[in-house]
């Protein structure tokens, strides 16, 4: 959902975007602004709207980015979400909030002015809701500030406080010592115990201890189930070491989203409960119109480059990276070659006046003396009447080992489906920021323009034609380097295009890729929606789609068909078995 503070522009919203996939390295990650956050779930950063418009206030929301991708970064959000009872579950999270922390100010001190000024904003909330919190919401609040080394301010003294927090300054101590997810866990339950064992009378304390009414047991109707605070459970931290930002929490829970009084850093942004029906019916209504864009539409189309490589590579560097793919799939075309043929060959026109004598036919010569077709020839057939688009994913993050090894899968194919007379394009993509698109965005924002339809406002197309269709020349193939970002959607859809103009029977687009669209200045949700979109479009269309991921399994997300390579040096050669199994698919050919 987007923000609905005018203050709260692209220029902040993607700054955020860009802070939160550098510091979590996941660069699909997307930043949404909700009444519900702060919480992280999977590919997002949901960060609390807030009703201040000034500085101090981005500086909030800032921290907020902060925490939550200390979060994701250092903590254990599964092992958390296992805690059934609401109560261990926000305390053992304002323990390891703590923890997280320290981490994100070691790796990156500049984060300590943003998470001050949180901490701010929290005691500020805190302080306006005293009066009607309950005991454990006022405790827990105490705990977040002693783990945080902050005074208390006088009116939050009172005498069950006092001895709650008395009686649990050892379990404080090695709490703040948290070195795992499992240690704030541990030290939630220790305190849970502590404070439950002080309001039985089982605890000798000098100080006035906590009544029945003023402890956990009261507010949480009745003792807490000693099996629920037991870890005996299959609670072997590897098993939970999966990536927060990818795998939500078991059971879909979430960690962030608490009580109505829940205050602190991990609180929801205030107000948010007494929402009335008719608020809360808006709020959905605006999130759905903010979630509606299907397709991702740029700003404009003419800052798009197309670039013809065909037959421009050095041919010194096109024979070796030939001879290097014909050794990784020279068995492979070879069978090939030898199905299609015996799949072309095993078929005949019978029942003919003219062509090889047909042996089926011969008793009909004795037994009807009329008959004149006896004969039959070869089947007229257009199984190689397949036009193939090979689509490769030039981002970044295929720089390296796998833009060395596509290129080598690009030549394979190219070379192999030249070789057996099929209709072959090679085309590549990415986009890149571009001084005279952003001229045109700012133009555009200072004269006051909508421009929350558009999703790639900065960026142009930087499309490449490595091989033509019409044009046998492979050269251009050694050209293939990376780009920045990756819109796919639009860049599937320019070659699907291009395709479809191509006369052949039938056509098929296979595409390399190694994860899930991305921009710089773009909604991760939409560019994914595009590509849902797109493909749908597409193979509606006729064209046949083939997604291969490389070294990750988002193609199985957006393409029906769809191959993961999980070794990169398997490329060439699973790509070229694929591409054959689909050409000798039954059913296909004339």
């Amino acid at each position: 959902m987007r923000p609905t503070q005018p203050f709260l522009g692209f220029d902040f919203e993607s700054t955020l975007t860009k802070v939160a996939r550098v510091l979590t390295r996941q660069y699909d990650v997307e930043i949404v602004f909700s009444p519900t956050g702060p919480r992280v779930e999977p590919g997002k950063i949901i960060i609390p709207e807030l009703e201040s418009t000034d500085e101090a206030g981005r500086d909030v929301l800032v921290g907020y980015l902060d925490l939550l991708v200390a979060r994701a970064k250092y903590s254990e959000l599964k092992a958390l979400a296992k805690r059934g009872r609401a109560l261990e579950q926000r305390l053992a999270q304002i323990i390891e909030d703590r923890r997280v922390c320290t981490l994100l100010l070691h790796d990156y001190p500049g984060a300590q002015w943003f998470l001050r000024s949180l901490r701010a904003h929290a005691d500020t909330q805190a302080s306006a809701k005293w009066d009607s919190l309950s005991w454990s919401a006022r405790y827990l609040w105490l705990i977040e500030c002693a783990l945080w080394d902050e005074p208390m301010q006088p009116r939050y003294a009172s005498a069950s406080l006092d001895s709650g927090l008395s009686a649990i300054q050892d379990v404080l101590a090695d709490a703040k010592r948290s070195g795992s997810t499992r240690a704030s866990l541990d030290a939630a339950r220790r305190i849970i115990e502590r404070v439950r064992a002080l309001g039985a009378g089982r605890v000798n304390n000098m100080m006035l201890s906590a009544d029945a009414a003023h402890g956990f047991e009261a507010e949480q109707g009745g003792a807490l189930d000693d099996d629920e605070l037991d870890d005996s459970d299959e609670d072997d931290d590897s098993s939970l070491a999966g990536d927060p930002l990818v795998e939500p929490p078991a059971g879909g829970s979430t960690l962030e989203s608490e009580t109505s009084e829940a205050i602190g850093m991990s609180a929801s942004a205030p107000g948010v409960s007494q929402l009335s029906p008719q608020a809360a019916a808006a709020a959905a209504q605006q999130q759905a119109v903010y979630q509606r864009p299907i397709l991702s539409i740029p700003l404009s189309t003419e800052f798009d480059t197309i670039t013809d490589l065909t037959g421009l590579g050095v041919p010194s560097a096109w024979q070796r990276l030939r001879a290097a793919a014909r050794a990784e799939t020279g068995a492979l075309k070879a069978r090939l070659e030898r199905a299609l043929r015996a799949d072309e060959w095993t078929h005949w026109r019978r029942e003919q006046e003219r062509g090889e004598i047909d042996r089926s036919a011969l008793a009909k010569l004795v037994t009807a003396p009329g008959y004149r077709t006896p004969f039959k020839v070869k089947r007229a057939r257009k199984g190689r009447d397949t036009a193939i688009t090979l689509l490769l994913d030039l981002s970044g993050s295929m720089a390296g080992d796998k833009i060395a090894l596509a290129r080598l899968c690009a030549a394979a194919l190219a070379d192999a489906l030249v070789q057996l007379d099929f209709a072959c394009e090679v085309l590549g993509y990415s986009s890149i920021e571009s001084a005279d698109m952003r001229a045109l965005f700012e133009a555009r924002k200072a004269a006051g323009g909508d421009l929350r339809g558009y999703n790639r406002l900065v960026e142009r197309l930087d499309l490449h034609i490595y091989k033509r269709f019409d044009s046998p020349d492979l050269s251009g193939i050694a050209q293939i380097e990376c780009g920045h970002e990756n819109p796919d959607g639009e860049c599937l859809a320019w070659a699907a295009g291009r395709l479809a103009e191509h006369p052949a029977q039938r056509r098929v687009l296979m595409v390399l890729s190694d994860g899930y669209p991305a921009t710089g200045d773009g909604n991760p949700a939409i560019l994914r929606t595009d590509l849902h979109a797109r493909v749908e479009a597409i193979a509606k269309s006729g064209i046949e789609l083939i997604g291969i991921g490389i070294l990750d399994d988002a193609v199985d997300t957006f393409y029906p068909d769809a191959v993961v390579v999980r070794t990169l040096s398997e490329l060439p050669a699973t790509a070229l078995s694929v591409l054959s199994k689909t050409l000798l698919k039954s059913g296909h050919h004339a």
